[in-house]
Order: structure tokens, then C-alpha cells, then sequence
């Protein structure tokens, strides 16, 4: 036994000061005898209104990430889950990635492991069978086209489209209503694609997910599900969780 409510495991959970909706989404999916344990990456909500303004509010993200890393550490988790996704793809390869887990086991010590967004995202297109065409939907701006598409095809997969909803802040985000969210999957949806990616981890589209998998007949990958739903597969964990796609039910 850990402790009195992680009697399987602790997760520390580093995610964006302004982001609202990586909590409440884990704390939802999170299966009895495990916990998250939020650490906040201090940024300002500063104004989004080109690629250049989206760069420098990752450079504040990667900044703010080894201090919130320090901060949960002291509650002494078994594992940490990065709750920023950009972040995870940022440098547009597997290597970068590689880059990225090896600073934050450094930073966290004591042979503690991560999760990433980035893998968990390739996890679960190889879980559902993807083979290579998929559309992303993310509140991002253009520039991220060349971080996550460069990512996603070195393991062989083909972004068709993208849909930039070039959030203006990043409080905004999770400002949305769900018809703006099923505008949002409908807009990328084709014949020509197998499966939708939802990126942005401050998008609110877990449940949503969930929903679209039925009408629209194909995965819909939302970032939250599937970072939460790897990093428990990562420490033996198999609950299946009902409500958040066919990932977490069925894989």
C-alpha cells in the first residue's frame, strides 16, 4: 500500500496555470486506488493572435515546466503525467520527444517515470489500428503543424487536415459550447481519413469524444483520454473506463 487513497498509484500532473480542463477531465478518469496530484507551470494568460505569439507562450510553458515538476515532487508521486501537449511535440520528432522524458526523469529523480502526450497520442492510434490518414483538431495556430505533423509522420501517419482554432488566450480555450465542439470534429470529418485527433490538452472534448466515436463511426482521439489512459496502461493498470471513447473501454 502507498498511502490511504493511492493504494495503487500517485500521479504528479504538471499542466499550465490557465488550463481548466486537464483536472477535472484526469480527475474523472482516474480509476479507485489512484490520484493526481496537480502541480501548476506559473504563466501569464497572455494575448494569442499569430504564430509568433503562440512560440513565445511555449517558451513560457517549457520554462514554467521544471519548477512545477520540483513543486509535486514533494508530495512524493510514483509517476509523472505532463498535462500539456503542445509542449510534448514540440521540436517535431521522436528525438525531441525523447529529449523532453529524459529532462523531466532528471528533474524528477529517483527513477521516476513519464507519460507524455505525444506517445500517448501514437499509443492509441496503434490501439485502434490506424494505419496512416488522420485530421487533428486543436486550439492552436498554424505553427503546429510542423511540430505535431512532422511527430505524427515519422510514425507513419499523414495529418489530411488540420483545424487551427487559433484560441485568442489561453483561458479561452475551454470557452466553448458543445455545438462549437462538434462544428469543430465535423469541419475535419471525411472519407479520406480513419480516425480524428483532438489536441490541446485545455480543449474540453473527453466526453465529447466519447459521443462523436458514435456518429461519426471512427476514433476520435481525444489528448486528455488517451494521455490518461497511457500512463495507467504504463504502470499496469487496465481498468476499463466507460464514457471516454473506445480507447478506454475497449483497449
Amino acid at each position: 500500500m502507498r498511502d490511504y487513497l493511492a493504494w495503487r498509484m500517485a500521479f504528479g500532473v504538471p499542466t499550465p496555470s490557465t488550463n481548466t480542463v486537464v483536472q477535472p477531465e484526469f480527475d474523472e478518469m482516474r480509476p479507485p486506488g489512484v490520484t493526481n496530484h496537480v502541480a501548476r507551470m506559473m504563466i501569464d494568460d497572455m494575448p494569442v493572435r499569430s504564430d509568433a505569439d503562440f512560440e513565445k507562450l511555449i517558451a513560457a510553458i517549457d520554462e514554467s515546466l521544471d519548477p512545477a515538476i520540483d513543486r509535486v515532487m514533494t508530495a512524493k508521486p510514483d509517476h509523472i503525467v505532463l498535462g500539456i501537449s503542445a509542449l510534448s511535440v514540440w521540436g517535431g520528432s521522436q528525438a525531441s520527444v525523447e529529449a523532453l522524458k529524459d529532462r523531466m526523469r532528471r528533474r524528477a529523480g529517483s527513477g521516476i517515470d513519464v507519460t507524455v502526450p505525444a506517445d500517448a497520442v501514437v499509443a492509441a492510434l496503434r490501439a485502434y489500428g490506424i494505419e496512416r490518414r488522420v485530421a487533428v483538431v486543436e486550439p492552436y495556430w498554424p505553427v503546429i503543424e510542423r511540430h505535431l505533423g512532422g511527430f505524427l509522420g515519422e510514425h507513419g501517419y499523414e495529418v489530411v487536415r488540420f483545424n487551427h482554432m487559433r484560441g485568442g488566450q489561453p483561458t479561452r480555450y475551454s470557452v466553448l459550447t458543445a455545438q462549437d465542439l462538434i462544428a469543430a470534429l465535423r469541419a475535419v470529418d471525411g472519407d479520406d481519413i480513419e480516425a480524428i485527433v483532438q489536441f490541446g490538452a485545455n480543449l474540453p472534448m473527453a466526453r465529447m469524444a466519447d459521443e462523436a466515436e458514435r456518429w461519426l463511426n471512427k476514433p476520435v482521439i481525444s489528448v486528455n483520454v488517451a494521455t490518461y489512459w497511457h500512463a495507467l496502461r504504463q504502470n499496469g493498470i487496465a481498468d476499463r473506463r466507460y464514457g471516454f471513447t473506445r480507447l478506454f473501454s475497449e483497449h
